[in-house]
């Protein structure tokens, strides 16, 4: 079982442990400490020695962080966390904070006073966090220290040793271009920022690039590691050689320089000697990264990781593996949801249900000659009220039963090794209510309006968020998180830098994958989400038209469930869209299913809506 049901948060040990850095605080001389969501690479889900945050506050969401001072405590979230934060914190120690309106440095720079010193660790704070921390420390007359040892580690008698997991070679079958091949494009894209070098600090951009993956990450196949790629040269991989099995070892010998991370720091100054313009990451960068090479004598050119948006723009290979894995993870997903249905009302809780699907994916994967490598993120299985938990993780403390006249939401995916999948489908226990059909259908809209969309190019994600929003709009209804985030490749669930959300800044561009995932929370009672993957298409100019624009081609498989469906509420281009959709679902998932049952539900659940 990929997924555990232990409860991982433990608000009542916050007390002791912030009165425990309290005083680690005065020993150090220290006003205030920050403790970021975040290690060294700036990876979204975190090795566990990594877990500071959820150690100190008990909060085990995938970003926030928390402010310490000597007489207040506060924990800073995203929307999607607004339920879960209060729940998993102690009230007497910890203030929640929204992290969106008031980010940690916008705090500080409003109450800091005048002398405070404020610590930091400088390998999980990024070059530009650092900047606008120290910025609003100088603008209150507070200064802003690095540390040398992060507090949080100095009070822990219980740190995980680094993870060691073993890494293997990705088959360029899946990957679709030789290690070569990328280094030669990145080492051409740096030279075009007259830089010398670049450091990445990304393990995806580092796993993409040498066709490597690992699982030094829980469900996602990275292999925790630094690089630096030269204009001239070979790349050095800093990385533990006890991770590299004699095959993979003696395959990335043909491809670069292998050093422990214990020498990352002398990689580093060595470019600083020879007075070397290196490429950094501002975004992603550890500021210590960066103290480092400034203080050697390097010169530092602050662009984006290079990798990012070639690993984003996935290649042909990428793109068939990630239909190819979508199919299997829809016919997986059809008889989990057929047997599903098939279950009395009472009968079962969330830790079965989630229990079930892996297993259902594990089954078909294997019958279908891909097996199950991960799921790509722990599944979010909210029966009634819990699905109005937006990030919600069941434990064996939460969990409940899927009642009659309940909602069921459902958010997983899967790692299969030529995709990662992510889908959220929702299903009524017995017959929906009004109210019930009402928010689905308004949802749905949303998200068939992204599905429909086209948009010429340079349109960026911000720019048809408002697209899956505008029919909760009119209802005067909303959600607290974005629309879509990008997909890797038999990598992170979660991949930038492309995005449709208030925040999505980059361009839209042919080969990404981003989902479509609009939804609506109504506390203490349901919550609905309906995602699917989508992919960008190459422009093209419609008949008729004068401007080429981009669509999406809407990857994942699966019904959408029509009980839940007030038709009255759909325009016919939405009735029409959801028809031809479920046709294809049923056209492509049926010779993938050999249950007759199972048949039999497709069938009817995608059957044509009429009015």
């Amino acid at each position: 079982m990929y997924q555990q049901f232990s409860e991982k948060s433990d608000p009542a040990a916050g007390k002791a442990r912030v009165a425990a850095l309290r005083a680690r605080m005065r020993e150090e001389g220290l006003d205030c400490f920050l403790v970021p969501h975040a290690d060294e690479h700036q990876n979204e889900y975190l090795p566990e020695r990594a877990e500071r945050l959820a150690w100190l506050t008990g909060f085990t969401g995938s970003a926030g962080a928390a402010i310490i001072l000597h007489d207040a405590a506060h924990v800073f979230t995203d929307g999607r966390y607004t339920l879960q934060v209060r729940a998993q914190t102690d009230p007497e120690v910890f203030t929640p904070q929204d992290m969106i309106a008031t980010p940690p440095y916008k705090w500080l720079a409003d109450r800091v006073q005048a002398g405070m010193r404020i610590g930091f660790d400088p390998w999980l704070h990024t070059v530009d966090d650092a900047r606008k921390l120290a910025e609003a420390c100088e603008a209150r007359q507070a200064e802003l220290v690095a540390v040398d040892r992060n507090l949080v580690d100095a009070i822990r008698n219980d740190v995980p040793a680094p993870p060691l997991e073993p890494v293997h070679v990705h088959p360029f079958e899946y990957a679709g271009e030789t290690p070569r091949d990328k280094i030669g494009r990145i080492a051409d894209a740096v030279k075009e920022r007259e830089a010398d070098a670049v450091v990445l600090t990304d393990p995806a951009s580092i796993c993409w690039l040498f066709n490597i993956r690992g699982a030094d990450v829980v469900h996602t196949p990275l292999a925790l590691a630094f690089a630096i790629v030269p204009v001239k040269g070979d790349p050095t991989l800093f990385i533990d050689k006890r991770k590299l099995p004699v095959r993979t070892e003696a395959y990335l010998t043909q491809l670069a320089g292998l050093r422990p991370p214990s020498e990352f720091d002398d990689g580093l100054r060595e470019l600083g000697r020879k007075g070397a313009k290196v490429m950094v990451d501002p975004a992603l960068t550890a500021r210590r990264i960066a103290d480092e090479l400034e203080g050697a004598g390097a010169t530092l050119v602050e662009a984006a990781d290079p990798v990012r948006l070639p690993r984003a723009q996935k290649n042909p290979s990428e793109q068939q593996g990630a239909r190819n894995a979508q199919r299997r993870d829809g016919a997986a997903l059809a008889a989990f949801l057929a047997w599903l249905d098939a279950q009395e009302p009472g009968s079962l809780d969330e830790i079965a249900i989630v229990t079930a699907l892996e297993e259902f994916r594990r089954q078909t994967g294997k019958r279908l000659g891909m097996e199950l490598a991960e799921i790509s993120f722990d599944t979010i299985c909210g029966a009634g009220p819990n699905g109005a938990i937006v990030h919600y993780r069941v434990t064996e403390k939460t969990n409940r039963k899927l009642e009659a006249g309940e909602l069921l939401l459902v958010d997983s995916g899967a790692q299969y090794h030529d995709g990662t999948t992510d889908i959220t489908r929702v299903v009524p226990c017995g017959d929906p209510t009004a109210e019930h059909r009402r928010h689905f259908t308004l949802v749905l809209k949303g998200m068939i309006a992204i599905s429909m969309a086209r948009f010429p190019a340079g349109t960026r994600g911000v720019d048809i968020d408002v697209l899956a929003r505008n029919a909760l709009w009119q209802a005067g209804l909303d959600y607290a998180h974005g629309t879509g985030h990008g997909v890797g490749s038999f990598l992170g669930v979660h991949e930038g830098p492309q995005s449709i959300s208030k925040r999505g800044m980059q361009e839209l561009l042919p080969g990404m994958i981003v989902s479509n995932e609009p939804g609506y929370y109504k506390a203490g009672s349901h919550g609905i989400r309906i995602e699917n993957l989508v992919l960008v298409r190459p422009a093209e100019i419609p008949e008729g038209g004068e401007i080429a624009m981009h669509s999406f081609e809407t990857l994942t498989l699966c019904p959408i469930d029509r009980r839940l469906v007030d038709v009255t509420l759909l325009s016919d281009a939405e009735l029409d869209w959801l028809n031809a959709y479920h046709a294809r679902v049923r056209d492509e998932i049926s010779p993938l299913v050999e249950d007759r049952n199972v048949l039999g539900w497709l069938e009817e659940m995608t059957a044509r809506i009429s009015r």
